[in-house]
């Protein structure tokens, strides 16, 4: 296409499209402001100021009593002028929002897109001259090189030449796609200022769509999604072989939800996991925490006398009733697995040591006691009426895969650690901890008691898996049980983009990461694949994570 027929608009006449949109909204505006002068401005000035006076701790009592008595009288007056002006505020709104949605895009909004578009054309078409050009300079330069060292330099030249015209051509296209983003966000500018910033659902998702779209970076999409893409397409393909190897659904009721099932005692490890990652550590004691909490409960919940001994003792709680039994065994899972937890934090915020020392070691001080106290044996089932009774399957519907109920344990361990890393000082000390240690001790927070505040929940969590598991599992707790796990949680965690470089993680991530582990684990079993194979299969994941996270990490550095 010919330079001369591309229509471009200068800036003069994009003033000039936009001034008739503007001039009939801004008399509207004008008139709107007019009316809320005395109504919604003054509300909104009275308001605060009576805002102001309740957190105004110097005012004695009775005077702030009496302040705010005072404005609350001068506020009903002002609600009845707002009144009295709705009616009006609204017709001039909704006379300004017509206009504006019968003009602003074909009189000044596509006009603009065009042209922006012919400026794209344009640029792409002078890049392409500027890369000719230089080639050939370039061939004529190579022709002229009187030995290989002009030659070399000449090539480097013509390298940087390439690169800088490459640059400012981006440039150019960066400049043009700002021009347009400013022409569409006008729009909700005007609305904006008729609704006080009050928008409808579908503007308020347009306006979100096209934000998306003028913003979007593909290496950053990729960056950040690239990873969860590259997991879909395997369950696709998965779900594509399975039928035809072994004559089955992957993706059915049933499937999913045995999926979650098997999820939820592990979504309580990596929630736990995931706030000591938070602060740039990790927690290689998890899986022998499993087996020790499995063990405690199982011996606690056990049908009838244990057949065991604990350090040659054979403890019996057939005595005690079921639900103070299930209780017994939660209260023990939560203490022990929180005990261990406050050694490995107290270590790793007082002395500075490493978390994967501190927690390698209390890995091995588990596994020992536990296996020299135990002998290694496995404690048989519990009381099927207990996980029954805590964990019960329902059947939501006749003639369908009953609920498993365990599923409403682990939603509500997301729900509470959300909460706390969102809604709380806490949570807010714990993301400022992870980001820059140095920086938060600066700012007050104890790094000391967040640190083994971020351990002590972890061993909660911890607890609480333990003793779900062992209900899912109707006991056989052994020290053996949980060998592992450590792994998938971390793993679980990293895949979900809780950074290893410290105050980069959410709840969201995490609980994409567990389920994304179950359900690969699942899907390779009902596959046939080797046990072996899958765990190739997670350490390829592991490293691609990590690998962009890294990646992420050097971008923002």
């Amino acid at each position: 296409m010919a330079q001369e027929n591309l229509k471009i608009l200068s800036a003069e006449e994009e003033a000039a499209l936009l001034a008739p949109i503007n001039e009939y909204v801004g008399e509207i505006q004008a008139k709107i402001d007019a009316l809320r002068l005395d109504g919604t401005d003054r509300v909104l000035e009275l308001e605060r100021k009576i805002e102001s006076y309740r957190r105004d701790k110097l005012l004695a009592k009775e005077k702030k009593n009496h302040l705010i008595e005072e404005v609350e009288r001068e506020l009903k007056a002002a609600r009845e002028t707002e009144a009295a002006h709705k009616p009006e505020v609204s017709k001039l709104i909704s006379q300004a929002i017509t206009y504006i949605k019968a003009h602003y895009d074909k009189d000044y909004y596509r006009p603009m897109k065009e042209s922006c578009a012919n400026e794209r054309r344009l640029a792409k078409q002078r890049y392409q001259e500027t890369l000719t050009d230089l080639k050939q300079q370039h061939a004529a330069s190579l022709q002229a090189a009187k030995d290989a060292s002009e030659v070399k330099d000449e090539k480097y030249v013509y390298k940087n030449r390439c690169f800088d015209a490459k640059v400012q051509y981006e440039k150019e296209l960066e400049r043009i796609k700002n021009r347009l983003f400013l022409a569409f966000g006008h729009k909700f500018h005007l609305i904006d200022l008729l609704r006080m910033s009050r928008f409808t659902f579908a503007e308020s998702q347009a306006q979100k769509w096209g934000n998306y779209r003028f913003t979007f970076n593909r290496r950053l999409f990729l960056l950040q999604n690239g990873l969860y893409i590259a997991i879909l397409l395997v369950f696709i393909i998965l779900s594509i072989i399975t039928p035809i190897v072994k004559n089955t659904q992957l993706l059915t009721y049933t499937n999913i939800l045995n999926i979650l099932q098997q999820a939820s005692p592990r979504m309580f490890l990596a929630l736990g996991v995931s706030g000591v990652i938070l602060l740039t550590g990790t927690d290689l004691s998890i899986g022998r925490m499993i087996g020790m909490g499995m063990t405690a409960s199982t011996i606690i919940m056990h049908k009838g006398i244990n057949t065991g001994a604990v350090f040659g003792k054979i403890f019996d709680f057939t005595h005690l009733p079921i639900g103070l039994r299930a209780v017994l065994a939660l209260v023990v899972c939560i203490i022990l697995c929180t005990f261990f937890a406050i050694i490995a934090g107290f270590f790793t915020a007082r002395f500075k040591m490493h978390p994967f020392i501190s927690t390698m070691a209390n890995m091995l001080i588990i596994f020992g006691l536990l296996t020299y106290a135990t002998k290694g044996v496995s404690f048989g089932a519990i009381e099927s009426d207990i996980p029954n009774a805590i964990i019960p399957k329902i059947k939501l519907m006749p003639n369908t895969f009953a609920f498993p109920t365990i599923i409403l344990w682990a939603l509500a361990a997301i729900i509470i650690v959300w909460f706390i890393w969102n809604k709380t000082t806490f949570g807010k000390n714990l993301y400022a901890v992870g980001g820059n240690p140095e920086a938060a001790a600066v700012s007050g927070i104890s790094v000391f008691a967040v640190t083994l505040g971020a351990f002590i929940l972890a061993g909660i969590l911890y607890g609480f898996g333990a003793w779900l598991e062992c209900l899912r599992m109707f006991g056989s707790g052994s020290a053996a049980y949980g060998q592992g796990w450590e792994m998938d949680a971390i793993a679980a965690c990293v895949v979900g983009g809780v950074s290893f470089t410290g105050g980069i993680g959410k709840i969201s991530g995490v609980v994409t990461g567990v389920i994304i582990f179950t359900g690969l684990t699942y899907a390779l079993t009902i596959l046939g694949i080797d046990t072996n194979l899958q765990f190739v299969f997670s350490g390829i994941i592991i490293m691609v994570a990590v690998t962009l996270d890294c990646l992420k990490y050097v971008q923002k550095k």
